[in-house]
């Protein structure tokens, strides 16, 4: 009875915009070192996911001294931006091995969920989000899943949040693909409890892909049903609130090689072959680089072809950013997170357009 009441309690606070308070989320993952984000406008930021931390045991813990640093110094951060939030990260793409077995029953959940309060006592940070890549179906090959994972995952959430109180953000990284969407989660039980679920709208072009494709497109195209507004829509026939709905931006590109010259490479036979930063765009395609760039009006994405190597190229850009944000805030979205902030430019970035199209009048 007396968890019941709490889950109520909290679900009451959620439910008003406690955690919210009106407020657009700009979310960046930090993949770093001790002092790189230091280069940032880390101003322009509401919350920072250090990413990421791993499973020992039933436990979550910091790996080494390097990352014990970062995160402090990250948390120290708030000195000059009171309001930024700083959250740690579990998991990654094969990050979470374990994730499957120790979160299969309630003593690995509760030990779990005892460590993280611990660690965000410890650090003074604010919040966690779950990176597990995914709950119930297959992804890195080789590693241990079950139909189970769906309903283990609903548990999860519950543990956390009669652990840590109403005080701490939970979010979760969701995939942004139908099959996620169905058999991974279950919405309705989980996301009164949470605080944003973090949309990872891109990638839908990976290292595993023999296809070319936007790997981070706004919207749909008869060649790719999956998008950012996609999900968004699924989320709502589900009841998410939107104001818990995240879409996820790229600071990087996909490269795609022996792409044939039709369509300028777009829906053409690939394989993977590079990923490049935003901040390394400038070299990699610069203007004798044998890249021409081209943009699908209906994805509202660019693209890039190298005729001579045959290269194909998917990427967020300064206009496709924007028109991101502007949707989110159009939609009443949560905000808006990207993948990853060191690789961004430090000055005239992609994080600059989304600031200037977030305070745009």
């Amino acid at each position: 009875m007396l968890f019941i009441l709490l889950l109520i309690l909290i679900i009451s606070s959620l439910s008003h915009g406690q955690s919210h308070a009106g407020k657009f989320a700009v979310i960046a993952y930090y993949h770093g070192g001790l002092t790189e984000i230091d280069n940032y406008p880390v101003g322009k930021l509401t919350h920072v996911i250090y990413s990421f931390l791993h499973l020992k045991g039933n436990r979550m813990v910091v790996d080494n001294s390097v990352d014990s640093l970062t995160i402090l110094h990250l948390v120290a951060l708030k000195q000059r931006n009171p309001n930024l939030k700083i959250i740690l990260s579990l998991g990654g793409w094969g990050g979470c091995e374990t994730c499957p077995i120790v979160f299969a029953n309630a003593q690995g959940r509760e030990e779990f969920a005892a460590s993280v309060m611990g660690l965000f006592v410890h650090y003074g940070v604010d919040g966690l989000d779950l990176d597990w890549e995914y709950p119930a179906l297959e992804s890195v090959p080789g590693y241990p899943y079950s139909p189970g994972d769906r309903q283990n995952f609903t548990s999860l959430v519950e543990t956390l949040r009669k652990t840590v109180g109403v005080k701490y953000e939970l979010s979760f990284a969701a995939g942004g693909f139908r099959d996620f969407f169905i058999n991974s989660i279950e919405w309705a039980k989980v996301m009164p409890l949470l605080n944003y679920v973090n949309l990872m709208t891109y990638d839908y072009v990976n290292g595993y892909s023999q296809r070319t494709g936007h790997h981070t497109l706004l919207f749909s195209t008869p060649e790719q049903p999956e998008s950012a507004d996609f999900a968004v829509h699924f989320l709502d026939s589900l009841g998410v609130p939107r104001n818990k709905m995240v879409i996820g931006a790229a600071f990087y590109a996909r490269i795609l090689s022996n792409v044939k010259d039709i369509n300028h490479g777009l829906y053409q036979a690939g394989t993977f072959f590079a990923y490049v930063n935003y901040k390394d765009f400038d070299n990699y395609f610069s203007d004798n680089s044998g890249f021409e760039f081209y943009w699908d009006s209906t994805a509202q994405a660019p693209y890039g072809y190298n005729i001579e190597k045959q290269l194909f190229a998917t990427f967020d850009n300064t206009e496709s950013i924007t028109l991101k944000t502007r949707y989110a805030l159009q939609n009443g979205l949560g905000g808006i997170m990207f993948w990853a902030l060191t690789g961004d430019k430090t000055e005239n970035g992609l994080l600059d357009a989304i600031n200037k199209a977030k305070h745009k009048k």
